[in-house]
């Protein structure tokens, strides 16, 4: 992609893999007797996101736009879908140009051309082919478990709101450049797994091995996003409200609340929720409706991020012998 663009790069797979590359069930389960929902808006948004993927490449027809350029485009014989020249889009895909006019974030458009729609379009938007399937293979791996256990309903919402925070908290740090992808939202979902494995945790088996292993996916896909062109604040603020989500919206029963009809009546009386469970749910909404309102605040406002913290640039790109961060 061009200097312009921020790619927000995909997460890994949230179980663990075996030497022959085949995921295996993940180290834990969970003692409950709740039903499993038949997944369908996973696989909906993957359909959305390569369809919407589709759009971008007929609306920027390459062979039509680079027309008299040096650099020819990539895989010509697809016609107008055919990708722009390497140099200009490694990933194998549209212009910045065309992403921004279909959606991509750009921090001027939302807040001086009052576009804030672009906080969401952004989250359908992908800069190549191959930054489209990494994050497709992981909505799928994420998403799909999820949504078996939880519903389409709470997991569509989580999606969507994570991909809203990621977007916010991106603007606020990120002002010169643009931003596109979903994986914002699939950071949220991962946030939503460790937040419910917390506020649930009296009910797993294997607690220690499932904490280590989200814990240990979380840090490694952070620490890829210090690399240039990839927009870990996006990560971050989609990690940060998809974490609190899933407090308020992943809360389970207790298990002896879900088995007390088989209880003898004295033992039928028990709580549906643990009290650290209530303060958990409260102090997540709280803490959620603050920071949105704190962050689109600043955002509608023109603030800088930057400005407010020194080092926070730090956490999306860090300078090496390598590479600068300059740009």
């Amino acid at each position: 992609m061009s200097n312009q663009d921020l790619e927000r790069g995909a997460a890994k797979n949230p179980t663990n893999s075996n030497p022959t590359g085949n995921y295996s069930a993940p180290p834990y389960h969970v003692e409950t007797s709740e039903k499993q929902w038949t997944p369908w808006l996973v696989p909906m948004f993957v359909v959305a996101n390569i369809a919407m993927f589709i759009v971008v490449m007929y609306v920027n027809n390459c062979p039509k736009t680079n027309l008299g350029v040096g650099d020819k485009c990539v895989a010509g014989f697809l016609g107008r879908f055919s990708f722009q020249p390497l140099k200009e889009n490694p990933l194998l895909g549209p212009s910045s140009n065309t992403l921004v006019k279909l959606g991509a974030l750009k921090w001027d458009k939302v807040v001086h051309e009052h576009q804030g729609w672009r906080l969401l379009s952004c989250i359908w938007l992908h800069a190549g082919i191959i930054h489209l399937l990494a994050n497709m293979l992981s909505l799928v791996v994420i998403g799909i478990r999820l949504e078996q256990q939880f519903g389409f309903v709470r997991i569509g919402i989580i999606y969507l709101v994570a991909g809203v925070g990621g977007s916010v908290m991106s603007s606020l740090f990120i002002q010169n450049n643009i931003s596109v992808g979903a994986s914002g939202a699939l950071f949220g979902l991962l946030g939503a797994m460790l937040s419910e494995l917390l506020t649930n945790w009296t009910i797993y088996t294997n607690k220690a091995a499932a904490l280590f292993t989200l814990i240990v996916i979380v840090a490694i896909n952070l620490a890829v996003g210090i690399l240039p062109h990839v927009d870990n604040f996006a990560h971050i603020g989609g990690f940060l409200t998809g974490f609190l989500l899933g407090f308020v919206l992943l809360i389970r029963p207790q298990f002896k609340w879900i088995e007390r009809h088989h209880l003898p009546p004295s033992a039928q009386r028990v709580s549906k929720y643990k009290i650290y469970q209530y303060i958990l749910w409260i102090v997540a909404a709280i803490l959620l409706v603050a920071g949105f309102t704190v962050g689109l605040v600043m955002l509608f406002r023109g603030e800088n991020g930057n400005k407010h913290c020194s080092w926070c640039h730090y956490l999306s790109c860090v300078p090496t012998s390598r590479w600068d961060c300059g740009n």
